[in-house]
This record gives C-alpha cells, sequence and structure tokens, in this order.
C-alpha cells in the first residue's frame, strides 16, 4: 500500500526540518496545506507535491510565480 498521509514527523523527516518549523509554517499560514483528524495533523501526499512543486525555482532572484513558468 502506497502512502497517501504524512504525519507532520514523517513530512518533517522527508524535508529534513524540524517538525517546529511545520509547526510554525502552519501558525503563519505558510507550508503546505493539512487536515485535523481528531486533533491530529495530517499532510496529504497531493498537497506536499504541490507545494514542492510551487518551490521550484531557475534561480535564487526568482519568486514562486516566475519559478513555474
Amino acid at each position: 500500500m502506497q502512502l497517501k498521509h504524512f504525519s507532520q514527523k514523517e513530512l518533517a523527516r522527508r524535508w529534513n526540518i524540524s517538525h517546529r518549523t511545520l509547526e510554525r509554517w502552519r501558525w503563519t499560514g505558510e507550508g503546505p496545506q493539512f487536515m485535523k483528524l481528531g486533533g491530529r495533523v495530517i499532510y496529504r501526499m497531493e498537497d506536499v507535491t504541490a507545494f514542492e512543486q510551487a518551490q521550484l525555482r531557475r534561480s535564487t532572484g526568482m519568486d514562486a510565480q516566475a519559478g513555474a513558468r
């Protein structure tokens, strides 16, 4: 069975960042979309990959919208 959701800690491991960074991003409205199920935070695979795609850049001087062209 293929993984379709990530917990906060699983996603933090995938991106090699602190799970606290993901908490801060949720608080500030940054990062990928998420769901709360029974008090647990869950990230859907399609939301994670969409967020990753939106972060692609061609150079360090480009913003997300320009990099997506």
